[in-house]
């Protein structure tokens, strides 16, 4: 602020500092003013100068400072001087109160809705729409918009789903080409393994590995990754399980690709004598039963209430319809004990994880006489990965299900198991997982839906011991956000979910974790353009 006199002390002035705004301006006229009442005044305007200065400060601080008149100055101001404050806090109660209103009404059948909110403001420009109006809109277009993001969400789960039950086209060019060269090829069909080491596929001082699976490509990892990453990579033996189609293919690139100095065996199932339909007549009641057939291969929307089911249990419930549960090689590891008499101790593999550590160490662990050492899904960091208790697996409306287990009873992994076949062989493990498929097939599935774990978690009841959750990571096929430093520490990796790294839709960054172990300078690889981007 700045105060002027004029030398004639006629006149004084008070401007702002910047001189944009004239304050006041006083004419003294000498002979009705005396020198007295000019102090008076200057004394009052002196006391009175701060608080106009604040003020103004303020005005410029929100923009005043484009004003340049006393009418703009007054009009920003005066509300203040007087005590008026905004109106904004009424305004937004009331149309919270409008909104609040329409809240539990139904909206108008035919109602012609705007398609972008752009439209939206243009129509209330131009229609000059009173705020109950505008609120209507807005909730039905809100409700539009939240149904068409949700029927996309279980269209994406659908088309992921078929994604993950088809077999890629690269994958099913390696599997022709590998049977076509077993045709060709005497060396493709030679002796796995050679006549001098088939001794050894039944000596217990090695380490045996089983694995059932009719993907060549994720056999090849699993076997490339256990023997890369052992300590003791002559002590491995590999006994690898498929079916009679693609057991060709999958004796030819191991008869081709020797992963020495481990020792593999390629077996089909119909070269295993014990495999008898008087053996088995549960599994062959599961692959022909008409609506077991339906349920896994038949309408997946058909009877499925969507708009009270969540797009994760959505997709759970896809999940647990995939076309493998009713595989016989699926089941096969609840006959490892009449398939491998011979053996004692061994590990079972599933074909979507990767061996990232030594395993030897797992036939050292006293499992204290249970028969399966297994990683339990009921706790642990990923609260969506570690949370499986027996009340994710079983109906529990169901009175055989509530007579006879525990909702809150943990739950386990398989994947990557040790079983100790020589106390297996003293239990009924068998014949309860039989007796339990029989009551759920009875039941038209009505006891569980998720194919060959339920019954197992059954069967295994009182056999099981836990092992560190570090020996077996769960999750990669279908948690994005899996910690990338526990997956590097992990001794198995498992990609269970849809996603598998093998496919288009498995996730990106945990993808390295796979293809590391797969050889793409391999020629049927390459012919075949495995994961060509």
């Amino acid at each position: 602020m700045q105060l002027h006199f004029s030398p004639s002390m006629r006149s004084i002035t008070i401007s702002s500092s910047n001189g944009f705004i004239d304050l006041m301006k006083i004419k003294v006229a000498a002979r009705h003013i005396s020198y007295r009442t000019l102090f008076h005044t200057i004394l009052i305007l002196a006391f009175l100068l701060p608080f106009v200065f604040i003020l103004t400060a303020v005005v410029t601080l929100e923009g005043a400072n484009k004003c340049s008149s006393f009418d703009c100055l007054g009009r920003r101001l005066g509300p203040r001087l007087l005590g008026r404050t905004d109106d904004s806090g009424k305004l937004v109660k009331d149309f919270y109160k409008v909104l609040n209103q329409v809240k539990t009404e139904k909206i108008p059948e035919g109602l012609k809705l705007p398609d972008s909110f752009s439209q939206l403001v243009s129509e209330l420009k131009h229609k000059h729409y009173d705020a109950r109006t505008f609120a209507v809109l807005l909730k039905a277009m809100m409700e539009k918009f939240e149904r068409e993001i949700r029927e996309s969400k279980f269209a994406e789960l659908m088309n992921k789903h078929f994604a993950a039950s088809s077999i890629p086209k690269s994958i099913h060019c390696l599997s022709l080409r590998l049977t076509d060269e077993y045709s060709s090829n005497a060396h493709a069909r030679r002796q796995l393994p050679s006549p001098e080491l088939l001794p050894l596929l039944s000596d217990n001082s090695y380490n045996h590995f089983i694995l059932s699976t009719d993907n060549i490509l994720a056999a090849s990892v699993v076997v490339s990754s256990a023997v890369q990453s052992s300590l003791k990579p002559e002590k491995i033996v590999f006994h690898v399980i498929t079916d009679k189609k693609t057991y060709a293919g999958m004796h030819s690139w191991f008869a081709l690709n020797p992963i020495s100095p481990a020792i593999i065996e390629v077996k089909g199932v119909h070269q295993f004598d014990w495999l008898t339909r008087e053996n088995v007549p549960v599994l062959e009641a599961v692959e022909n039963h008409n609506g077991i057939r339906n349920y896994y291969h038949g309408n997946h929307i058909s009877g499925a209430n969507l708009s009270e089911t969540t797009p994760r249990t959505f997709a759970s419930k896809l999940q647990a319809r995939s076309p493998k549960y009713i595989s016989l090689l699926n089941h096969l590891r609840i006959y490892l004990p009449e398939l491998f008499p011979n053996l004692d101790k061994v590990v079972f593999l599933d074909d979507d994880i990767v061996i990232q550590r030594d395993l030897s160490p797992l036939w050292d662990i006293d499992l204290h006489g249970k028969v399966n050492g297994a990683v339990e899904t009921c706790r642990g960091d990923d609260e969506w990965v570690m949370s499986k208790r027996f009340r994710n697996y079983f109906n529990f409306s169901h009175p055989l299900i509530a007579k006879h287990l525990n909702p809150d009873e943990c739950a386990w992994a398989y994947g990557m198991n040790i079983f100790d076949l020589s106390a297996w062989r003293k239990t009924n493990i068998r014949e309860t997982y039989h007796s339990w498929l029989k009551q759920n097939l009875k039941s038209n599935l009505t006891m569980w839906k998720l194919g060959t774990l339920p019954p197992a978690l059954i069967a295994f009841k009182g056999h099981v011991h836990p092992i560190d959750p570090s020996w077996h990571m769960l999750g990669l096929g279908y948690q994005n956000k899996t910690n990338i430093e526990n997956v590097k520490k992990a001794a198995v990796i498992h990609y269970n979910g849809q996603s598998k790294p093998w496919l288009q839709i498995g996730f990106e960054h945990l993808r390295p974790f796979w293809t590391k172990y797969v050889n793409y300078s391999n020629d049927f690889i390459r012919n075949c353009h495995i994961l060509e981007s």
